[in-house]
């Protein structure tokens, strides 16, 4: 299925695709019913928010190759993947973003303020407008075909995918989309479901993701509970990679920063429990044990590397992330959230 790209400018407003004025916040939802189509026939949909350096072709070719990929493995070895016996038809929704910047430390900075101010409260509205997104997506999920399908309300399983500066978007978004409502029966996860949300996102996966490693007790936290408060709608897992020999959020986050990112050395302080594990290649199956859990990090240094001449680079090894073992981990939280 070809994936449907969706367009933020500078202040976080959606454009439309023929680059006419950005669309206004109260015809959001209008526009998403113009634009968006959800196949009937899919299982599983996905947003995918790209990072650093990355035009918009670019994203949506990063997208397609991701789940290319995870469909091979899927019909090459279903064994591997029990939760997927109904099948796995997915569908996904790119979204781009300005991401280009000098590959310098001042220009790593003017990036991560744009990614900033494209979410601020007042300033920017793309949290705004992927939280309608997310929301427009629940609403529109329909049953597949196929009975075999283990569902959820609706019968199809909504999954983020983020890469570097994309992760903190669909923090965001999930954060600005934590209004009070009922939330649909999902299974698969151990986190319970909170009767009071609107709906829930069943797995969310972040590359390399350019943030401070305390970000989740700091900028993010109403993505889960708290003392008089609820948790943002997310039901399975928040699973993040990370590489030490990612530059991006090492070299250029230390001196942008002060101190290295969460896509070189994991998450550190956080507000709920976390678990560490290893990425898996093909072959080798995640049990449920190693992924249900509210944060989990995911040392992927063995397989996210870059060549020898790009571990040197500005970025290093923060885009080197389109391996099989990518896919198996992405697939893997699919079948799991059944």
């Amino acid at each position: 299925m070809t994936p449907t790209v969706l367009h933020l400018d500078e202040r976080g407003r959606l454009r439309p695709a023929d680059g006419s004025a950005p669309v206004p916040p109260d015809r959001i939802a209008e526009h998403l019913d113009r634009t968006l189509r959800v196949p009937e026939r899919a299982t599983d949909l996905y947003v995918y928010v790209h990072g650093w350096q990355t035009p918009p072709r670019a994203a949506l070719r990063s997208a397609g190759r991701l789940l290319d990929a995870a469909r091979g493995l899927a019909a090459s070895a279903p064994g591997d993947y029990p939760g997927l016996a109904g099948g796995y038809r997915p569908w996904c929704v790119v979204v781009c973003w300005p991401s280009s910047s000098a590959p310098t430390p001042a220009g790593y900075r003017r990036v991560r303020d744009r990614a900033h101010a494209m979410s601020a409260p007042g300033v920017g509205q793309a949290a705004h407008v992927l939280g309608y997104l997310l929301g427009y997506l629940d609403a529109h999920r329909v049953s597949p075909d196929d009975p075999a399908v283990l569902t959820n309300r609706a019968g199809q399983y909504l999954h983020l995918v983020g890469h570097s500066f994309g992760g903190r978007f669909l923090c965001e978004a999930a954060q600005w989309a934590a209004d009070p409502g009922r939330a649909p029966r999902v299974l698969g996860w151990s986190t319970p479901v909170d009767p009071r949300r609107p709906f829930t996102v069943d797995s969310s996966l972040v590359f390399q993701m350019a943030a401070p490693r305390d970000s989740f007790t700091t900028r993010f936290p109403a993505l889960f509970e708290g003392e008089g408060r609820l948790r943002a709608p997310l039901r399975g897992p928040l699973v993040l990679t990370y590489s030490r020999w990612d530059r991006a959020t090492g070299f250029w986050h230390l001196r942008a920063e002060g101190a290295a990112g969460i896509g070189h050395s994991g998450v550190g302080a956080a507000p709920v429990p976390q678990f560490t594990t290893r990425l898996r290649p093909p072959g080798e199956p995640y049990a449920r044990r190693l992924l249900d859990h509210r944060i989990v990090n995911v040392d992927a240094s063995r397989r996210f590397r870059g060549g020898r001449v790009s571990r040197l680079l500005p970025a290093g090894a923060h885009s080197d992330f389109h391996h099989p073992d990518s896919a198996h981990l992405l697939l893997s939280l699919a079948a799991l959230s059944r």
